[in-house]
């Protein structure tokens, strides 16, 4: 016997992948720095490559979903973090999120004239070649019961990492380093970053001298240049590491890793709450020939097919 639509809780045939320490939070004892290193490792391949977007696109899509994997593992409360940039560029829409639980996902709207255009004058357009002009909005979503904080910024810079670096000056009045990379390897695609922020002291509550803070956050930004984007996406480099090379002389601290996981979170039970809430005239004109709706969630790129004898309007059933 066929499951109605309405119970059928399936996932789509997607990825089970988590990756243990793919955040690795850290700090520096005595100095104003906190930080994160991410690995996101074979998991930036399965999440990119659901999608088929050019490999310039890739690119800016796999440091997004590192950008976000950084700044939700700071989380202290059920939720989520979210970035969306909206500009005039071939690439219109970029939106990644990653959970509390390290749950990632993405998605790119490109304009494919525009984006065609772009990489005919050059294989290697920078972020905001891609972008436009725009603006960048970071969310923090705490879940229904609690209100949203959001912040938005204008594109700033020619990469994503400047981008971000702008949005915390301006909007948060808090100093970042970053550092963001994603590139194609004989392994497939891998993505990372570094981030640093500066802090009040260490764990925020020993106040340092303010000649002595900006020496050391000076310091530790100097040493977190020297990181390459080969050593960040070697997968037989781990994070402890690469930190123990970067800041082995300024009393490194490292702190338990927290998981990485594939996290779209699209199920039919989702879709058809959407669908019933419009009427049985609208249902009608979406179905196909073969009386089939169908909806494709954007970020696993995943289509669900339901028989349209089987939804039925909310207003309906009223």
């Amino acid at each position: 016997m066929e499951t109605p639509a309405f119970l059928d809780r399936d996932r789509p045939d997607v990825p089970d992948l988590v990756v243990p320490g793919g955040v690795t939070p850290f700090y520096l004892k005595g100095r104003p720095v906190r930080g994160r290193m991410v690995h996101l490792g074979v998991l930036a391949d399965v999440l990119l490559t659901r999608h088929d977007h050019p490999a310039a696109v890739t690119r800016l899509a796999g440091k997004a979903l590192a950008l976000v994997a950084a700044l939700a593992s700071a989380l202290k409360f059920k939720g989520s973090f979210s970035l969306q940039i909206k500009g005039d560029g071939p690439v219109s829409m970029l939106v990644a999120d990653c959970t509390d639980t390290g749950a990632l996902r993405f998605y790119a709207r490109t304009e494919e004239d525009a984006l065609n255009a772009l990489l005919a004058e050059t294989s290697t357009p920078t972020d905001r070649e891609l972008l436009g002009n725009g603006y960048l909005a970071l969310t923090i979503d705490q879940g229904p019961d609690m209100e949203r904080h959001q912040g938005i910024v204008e594109i700033a810079g020619d990469d994503l990492a400047t981008m971000a670096s702008h949005y915390f000056a301006t909007s948060e009045q808090h100093a970042c380093w970053l550092f963001l990379s994603c590139k194609m390897t004989d392994a497939g695609w891998r993505a990372g970053g570094l981030i640093l922020e500066r802090i009040a002291g260490e764990g925020g509550t020993h106040v340092v001298g303010d000649a002595d803070a900006d020496a050391n956050w000076e310091t530790a930004t100097i040493l977190a240049s020297t990181l390459s984007a080969r050593e960040l996406l070697d997968d037989s480099l781990s994070a402890p590491e690469l930190l123990h090379r970067l800041f082995h002389q300024e009393d490194l601290h490292v702190s338990q890793p927290r998981a990485l996981a594939y996290g779209c979170r699209c199920s039919r039970t989702r879709l058809v709450d959407v669908l019933q809430g419009f009427s049985n005239d609208d249902l009608d004109h979406m179905a196909q020939d073969d009386g089939q709706i169908v909806m494709n969630c954007e970020f696993c790129n995943i289509d669900f097919r339901f028989p349209r004898k089987d939804i039925l309007s909310r207003a309906e059933q009223d």
